[in-house]
């Protein structure tokens, strides 16, 4: 059958290509320039719906609203060279605050919801934000680390604004600027969109550029404009990014929720609103597929279901393909490549495969020795877009240990690529590990751990759950002639670390020596293997008693 997208395989090079890539607008356009057209073309139709906070704007209303917060920035005397800093979660207003950063060719840094202020502290010292756009419910953390950053900047709140707070309320009262029109690209050809957030080699997330390139407008998303999508990933995930942006060029209804993801609330969301377009990431997806409310829901109104970003069972994707009429497509990149790499359009013919590179991209397999394989032989996956990229803000190291000098990006994940040209993911070269898509490394937790007087070695590793992915596991050794059991240490844990997904959510086994490797070394995989026989073994015991 006559697969899609279209591709070619180049037998001498190793490399499968999805082609040329094509522009949907004029080529000199930004994001933000375009955005502002569409929504001036059609004034009048739903922009958004938010269904926690129950308001919804029109195309006018939100362009009103991200031209008032554009001429606030351009107010503070605020240029296209300094930053905006945005720790939020999806509430009505923040598309105002993105717009008007699109508006004025103002790249955004964006940090999750869930740092703790040292991991806040160190981003934004990289990129030190004049102007922050943050929640109330993360603002003491905030101020904190700005004070001890000595940042000179602005903190506004988007929900839940503490007392005596400068508010986004205030903010929309601020005058257009006369004639308003969206910035110009200065320089047009490597100007940063925004700036969100992946994993350093020592744990501490790195700051990703993404450019102002019309290479976010992914041409098999072009939906019509009766079309209303939803996704819950905030803007410091690209998922999240590329939804907003999706929504302002190609006139789609976003619908939003600020709450934790319900899975139930979501089953209800589609069938009050009629949703045609859904992105989630695979946690939401098995929380979603394992809910009482999943099997009852009318799904019928989804033409797309959209999922990627980690791995997700082949269950979960059957589960969800059972109840889904229209297409179920994984989707595959790293943040790095600032859109999709590849997509998989086939899912009833080659489930669990993250499909084939779309258009502008091209992918290879490689071995140790950085040599280029052919069909079905497992490597590292590396990806191609052409494209000029800026890097890590403010790490040029980093940036040199992800990409070569050929311009290809090593992804750190193991994979191959069948005779039909179909990519398949099958593991991560690297230790990093993921918690409901949140990026934590092993070597944060055995840190804190060893720091235990009772605690002699220890080996923490990720036990992958089908809802929340990479949950944190460990292999303990405690000292000669001291007293140390599992609950010693999950409790430790839990009182020197405060975020939830860098807990030992899979627990916690004492042994008596770690598993290692020829050359001594602690051997991680060994020992997650170790840990898991033993907890079979416990549960075996467990049924046969």
């Amino acid at each position: 059958m006559p697969y899609k997208p279209h591709i070619t395989y180049d037998d001498n090079l190793k490399v499968w290509s999805g082609g040329e890539s094509l522009n949907c607008f004029e080529p000199h356009l930004s994001i933000g320039e375009i955005i502002f057209r569409e929504l001036e073309s059609h004034p009048k139709l739903i922009a958004q719906i938010s269904a926690t906070e129950k308001t919804v704007l029109t195309r006018e209303e939100v362009r009103f609203n991200a031209m008032r917060v554009a001429s606030y920035m351009r107010g503070l005397g605020l240029k296209q060279t300094d930053i905006v800093g945005l720790i939020a979660r999806n509430t009505t207003h923040l598309v105002a605050v993105a717009y008007g950063c699109f508006f004025n060719g103002m790249p955004f840094h964006s940090l999750n919801i869930a740092y703790e202020q040292d991991t806040i502290e160190k981003l934004f010292s990289i990129s030190r934000p004049r102007l922050i756009f943050c929640d109330g419910d993360e603002y003491q953390r905030v101020l904190a680390a700005t004070e001890n950053l000595k940042l000179d900047t602005t903190i506004i709140t988007l929900r839940n604004h503490p007392m005596g707070s400068l508010c986004i309320l205030d903010i929309l009262t601020t005058p257009i600027e006369e004639n308003f029109q969206p910035a110009r690209l200065e320089p047009c050809h490597d100007q940063t969109l925004a700036i969100l957030c992946s994993s350093g080699t020592t744990g501490v997330p790195k700051a990703v550029t993404i450019k102002d390139s019309q290479r976010l407008l992914l041409p098999v998303f072009r939906l019509t404009s009766n079309d209303v999508q939803y996704a819950h990933s905030t803007l410091d995930w690209i998922s999240g990014l590329l939804t907003i942006i999706l929504a302002g060029v190609f006139n789609k209804t976003n619908v939003i929720a600020d709450n934790d993801f319900d899975p139930a609330f979501t089953c209800r969301m589609i069938e009050e609103y009629k949703i045609g377009l859904v992105f989630q990431c695979p946690s939401h997806m098995a929380m979603l597929a394992n809910c009482p409310e999943f099997e009852k829901a009318d799904l019928s109104s989804i033409e797309n279901y959209i999922f990627g970003g980690s791995r997700s069972s082949l269950e979960v994707q059957k589960r969800i393909r059972s109840r889904i009429n229209g297409n179920v497509i994984f989707t595959y990149s790293i943040t790095e490549m600032n859109s999709a790499s590849t997509l998989n359009l086939h899912f009833d013919e080659k489930p669990n495969s993250v499909g084939r590179p779309i258009s502008g991209n091209k992918v290879k397999i490689i071995n140790e020795q950085g040599v280029a394989l052919g069909p079905n032989e497992e490597g590292e996956v590396c990806l191609f877009n052409g494209q000029h990229w800026s890097g890590y803000y403010g790490n040029p190291e980093e940036t040199r240990m992800i990409r070569d000098s050929q311009m290809w990006f090593h992804s750190g994940d193991l994979g191959y690529v069948d005779e039909d040209g179909f990519l398949f993911i099958v593991d991560r070269k690297k230790d990093m590990l993921k918690y409901q898509n949140i990026m934590y490394y092993p070597n944060e937790i055995e840190t804190v751990i060893s720091q235990m007087p009772n605690v002699a070695e220890v080996c923490v590793f990720g036990i992958w759950d089908e809802v929340n992915g990479d949950e944190a596991a460990a292999s303990v050794v405690k000292r000669y002639g001291t007293e140390l059991v599992a609950q010693d240490v999950l409790d430790y844990v839990q009182k020197h670390i405060s975020t939830k997904y860098k807990q030992l959510n899979a627990g916690v086994i004492i042994v008596d020596d770690l598993k290692r490797s020829g050359n001594g070394k602690t051997n991680r995989r060994a020992n997650k293997d170790h840990f898991l026989n033993v907890q079979n073994r416990k549960s075996l015991n467990l049924i046969s008693g």
